[in-house]
């Protein structure tokens, strides 16, 4: 992908869920991982890394499209070593989101922590490569924020003790409130280009189809409209944050539409399968039920959008990346 001008993009660091993690809760002891098969079946050596999806996830997309490396190595990864930490870092969570309750319902790494790992990342960035090199790659990379997936998911409607506090109108509200300090928090570190991904058509992922959408597992309207509430509160609250803040790119990536278009138009971008994932049934497996043992799961995962019943297929984010990338990426520079 060529840059406006002259532009350069050091490097890509990444914050926030199990779509753009890499690894980083392989070691943790929650029900939120998966380096194990068949996940990472189509990745190099078909060898299971801790990436939720049979391949690559959209962190090595993008930093390969940008023409900085080919993959994006997890903050925690045991081989990280000084140079890695140059173009960057994936600090995701699978199960992690902007409210404090999302990470503590399966014991992951939440946002504040990911924050704490970012500064302790940029110590060691001084410490091997000096302050000049420091600056200039938090100045002129992209920094990526990908979250609310499993708020809206998990913490208020599948667990529902957030529905029991809040009804979905001041529930957005509150963890807008939290995405908004984090960006903030990025900004007073040095961060200056800043990507902040809005929540997906959530009610059409195949597990919120199983639990919310009905005998005939259809789209659940009523998860759609809280993933739309999010985003349009989100993107205004962006657009209010870069008046505030003169130095910085901040930049509000719409994943709703391009989504939901291909859910609605399988058949144009090649997909039979839009309603189930790959693995097991396909309508409630994920993570750690999502495993070898699964008989059912498919054999050609080319057809289905999803993986599991949560998320795409690397297919599905190469589609995505295409798109958001190509709209988005001159709003940097």
């Amino acid at each position: 992908m060529r840059l406006p001008g002259n532009e350069t993009v050091p490097a890509v660091i990444i914050f926030g869920d199990s779509i753009v993690e890499t690894g980083n809760n392989n070691d943790l002891r929650t029900p939120a991982k998966c380096n194990f098969p068949p996940y990472g079946r189509d990745f190099q050596g078909g060898i299971p890394t801790g990436r939720f999806s049979n391949g690559k996830v959209p962190s090595d997309l993008i930093v390969k499209e940008l023409g900085i490396k080919d993959l994006v190595p997890s903050y925690k990864d045991p081989n990280l070593k000084p140079n890695d930490l140059l173009t960057g870092v994936s600090f995701a969570s699978g199960g992690s989101g902007y409210d404090p309750l999302t990470p503590k319902l399966l014991s992951v790494i939440s946002l504040p922590d990911q924050l704490k790992q970012f500064k302790e990342y940029i110590g060691k960035l001084k410490a091997n490569f000096g302050e000049d090199r420091t600056n200039f790659i938090l100045t002129r990379s992209i920094i990526l924020v990908v979250a609310s997936s499993n708020d809206i998911a998990n913490s208020y409607f599948a667990s529902g003790i957030r529905k029991a506090q809040y009804d979905i109108s001041s529930y957005t509200d509150f963890i807008l409130g939290y995405a908004s300090s984090f960006i903030k928090e990025l900004y007073g570190l040095g961060a200056r280009r800043v990507g902040v991904f809005g929540a997906p058509p959530l009610g059409c992922v195949p597990s919120q189809r199983t639990l919310f959408g009905g005998i005939g597992r259809v789209c659940s309207q009523q998860v759609n409209q809280a993933s739309m509430m999010f985003n349009a509160k989100l993107s205004a609250e962006l657009h209010s944050l870069k008046q505030h803040m003169p130095q910085a790119r901040i930049v509000y990536f719409d994943v709703y539409n391009p989504l939901l278009h291909i859910i609605q138009n399988p058949a144009t971008y090649g997909f039979q399968v839009v309603d189930k994932g790959c693995c097991g049934t396909g309508t409630l497996e994920v993570s750690i039920s999502c495993n070898r043992l699964e008989p059912q799961t498919c054999t050609d995962e080319s057809n289905y959008m999803f993986w599991d019943s949560y998320h795409p297929t690397e297919r599905t984010y190469k589609i995505l990346v295409g798109k958001v990338l190509n709209k988005y990426i001159s709003s940097f520079f």
